[in-house]
């Protein structure tokens, strides 16, 4: 299959909060956020985005808003979570609606992130305490969107990004872990945020470009780490990776196309993880991502840094400040 399927993709991302009797529905409460900042974003890039009412879009972020500790939960009367911030804050910045936020909310907001910061400059997802590049990602993409980074803040997460570089050219979850893919993109992403690429030498940038690129397998497809099978998630990670390190162009564009495409739901629109497996949009999104950066199929330009359109992330104030 080499056709991009467009109008199935947009039909079946506006299909997706239909399904309110569905087992499934309900089992998946906990990403349903998330779920709408994923939806949002591939129908920016398919140049659709009106296909979502904004307004009740914005009106159910804000009741995911949690008034007692100033950060979003994934669906409304659930805890606040960074991840589920983030979204939050960027599905609002996408409708150029942040200021549907008090002064006061923002300010719990930062709080909110700020209070979840560990003396080592980690950050925690929430009050559970589960430690992770993933959220010092999340959590200065979502000051960087408000405009509320600090260096109190930057310094000591950049200095723990920093201890979580492997020999091999890789990041992991924390210092020590195994090098992933996921974890390259985050924290690349987060360094770039802050302008503090240069914390990476260009040797180290050259061995990250040499393990990123090796992600590609025979069948087109990028893997998470050695030895793992392909999934198009990663067609997001790992590219998005290269790009922000200027090494786009190491990965075979046209194989990993044509295991996007072939990963495609040709009867009801999605993408799955990798052909002829069940589509969800997770994976929707981060194939067109992938083929947006690749410069495929017509799609909107992303930002390789936010995973947001360019034309939002432009007017977002760039740190320092």
């Amino acid at each position: 299959m080499s056709t991009f399927l467009r109008d199935k993709h947009i039909a079946y991302v506006q299909s997706l909060d239909k399904h309110h009797e569905s087992f499934e529905y309900w089992l998946s409460e906990h990403l349903r956020l998330n779920g709408v900042y994923w939806g949002l974003t591939a129908l920016c890039l398919m140049d659709a985005k009106e296909i979502f009412n904004k307004d009740e879009i914005v009106q159910f972020v804000m009741k995911c808003y949690c008034k007692s500790t100033g950060g979003f939960g994934p669906f409304p009367r659930h805890e606040a979570h960074i991840h589920a911030t983030l979204s939050g804050i960027q599905v609002l910045a996408t409708y150029d609606a942040l200021d549907v936020l008090s002064t006061e909310q923002v300010e719990q907001t930062v709080q909110f992130i700020r209070g979840n910061q560990l003396s080592d400059g980690s950050f925690q997802g929430d009050r559970f305490g589960e430690v992770d590049t993933r959220f010092v990602y999340t959590s200065l993409s979502a000051l960087s969107i408000l405009g509320k980074l600090t260096p109190e803040v930057v310094d000591p997460a950049v200095e723990f990004i920093m201890r979580c570089y492997n020999f091999d050219g890789g990041f992991g979850l924390c210092p020590g872990a195994e090098s992933h893919s996921a974890q390259c993109f985050v924290c690349l992403g987060a360094l770039a945020i802050v302008g503090r690429l240069n914390e990476l030498s260009e040797d180290q940038l050259e061995k990250t470009g040499w393990w990123l690129c090796e992600r590609q397998v025979p069948e087109g497809g990028l893997n998470g780490r050695p030895s793992k099978l392909p999934d198009v998630c990663y067609s997001w990670w790992v590219l998005s990776s290269l790009a922000i390190i200027g090494r786009l162009e190491w990965i075979d564009y046209e194989k990993l196309r044509e295991f996007i495409l072939k990963s495609q739901d040709s009867k009801k629109g999605g993408i799955s993880d990798r052909p002829d497996n069940e589509v969800d949009v997770f994976h929707t999104l981060f194939g067109i991502a992938g083929l947006s950066l690749m410069g495929f199929e017509n799609l909107i330009s992303i930002d390789p840094v936010y995973c947001m359109p360019y034309y939002v992330t432009k007017k977002f104030k760039k740190y320092p400040y």
